[in-house]
């Protein structure tokens, strides 16, 4: 009977995530305010009172969902007693900081710096996702592999027969095109601002690299399962190096969900905004308990 606390990643926000935590709970309000400081600008204003498109610029949407995450996990207090965790993409700092591998001050100004580089990046290069449902993972790798003169990889392995596929627009077009004609039910164009978890992401890494590496990392207190390679890791530096990687290499969190199950989890709990999370586990293996740390707790 094991308890797997996941961190939802960005595409899960709403207008007014987080609004509850300030106003009921003064440990909640306090983290809130430091963020705006640590910020240089009111967040709060825009995650509580803003539009869906104010939330949707990347240097908004990161630390929005990392903050109502960590906070969230703070205000669980004698509830949040995991025996593993996992984040799903920028879910994974606050998976860090919710089991004690970085402060949330840190783990905030990486956030903030990560937003800021992927954005310079999705910038440099236009470039988008798409979700190909309803094929075999070999069989999207494989259709990747012969789309030639573009970037096109897989980036999110999300659930059986859910992939995210990352790269240039044409890239990304041409393998959609591909998908359906080896039989995908949808491939659908994601709203996002480039392609995250792909080769074009490299500048990225490299302005994150060395703030991850300046990042004083701490043993946390149960495994957390990372996303380059899906396996249960507490050394600070294995933890350091992973992360570094993250931004060029794929989510695999099909590969989490299994290990996890395998090494015991029972009960996943997803803290953060929506439930994504729980859906993904539950198509590796529906018959578990699943809870969300905002309604159930």
């Amino acid at each position: 009977m094991k308890r797997a606390y996941v961190f939802p990643g960005q595409g899960s926000q709403f207008v007014g995530m987080g609004k509850d935590l300030y106003e009921k709970n003064p440990d909640a309000k306090q983290m809130f305010e430091k963020a705006n400081k640590i910020l240089g600008f009111s967040i709060t204003d825009i995650m509580f009172n803003g539009t869906d498109e104010d939330l949707k610029q990347t240097k908004v949407t990161q630390p929005s969902v990392f903050l109502h995450s960590v906070i969230l996990a703070k205000c669980l207090d004698k509830n949040f007693v995991p025996d593993m965790v996992a984040g799903h993409s920028l879910g994974e700092i606050s998976a860090l900081v919710s089991s004690g591998a970085i402060s949330f001050e840190d783990g905030l100004i990486l956030v903030a710096k990560r937003a800021g580089a992927m954005q310079k990046a999705c910038e440099a290069v236009p470039s988008t996702m798409a979700a190909i449902l309803g094929l075999e993972d070999r069989i999207v790798e494989d259709i990747c592999k012969e789309i030639k003169n573009e970037i096109v990889v897989c980036a999110n392995y999300n659930s059986p027969g859910q992939i995210v596929i990352s790269g240039t627009i044409n890239g990304v077009q041409l393998a959609c095109q591909k998908a359906k004609e080896n039989g995908a039910k949808r491939a659908l164009p994601l709203n996002v601002g480039g392609a995250f978890h792909s080769p074009l992401m490299l500048p990225a890494q490299e302005e994150l690299e060395k703030a991850i590496k300046e990042t004083s990392f701490y043993e946390p207190i149960c495994p957390i399962y990372q996303n380059v390679n899906a396996l249960p890791i507490k050394n600070p530096n294995q933890i350091k190096e992973n992360l570094i990687k993250q931004l060029t290499s794929p989510v695999l969190w099909t590969k989490i969900s299994e290990n996890m199950i395998n090494d015991g989890a029972t009960t996943f709990i997803e803290v953060g905004p929506g439930n994504v999370l729980q859906g993904l586990v539950k198509k590796v293996k529906a018959d578990l308990e699943f809870l969300s740390a905002e309604k159930d707790f």
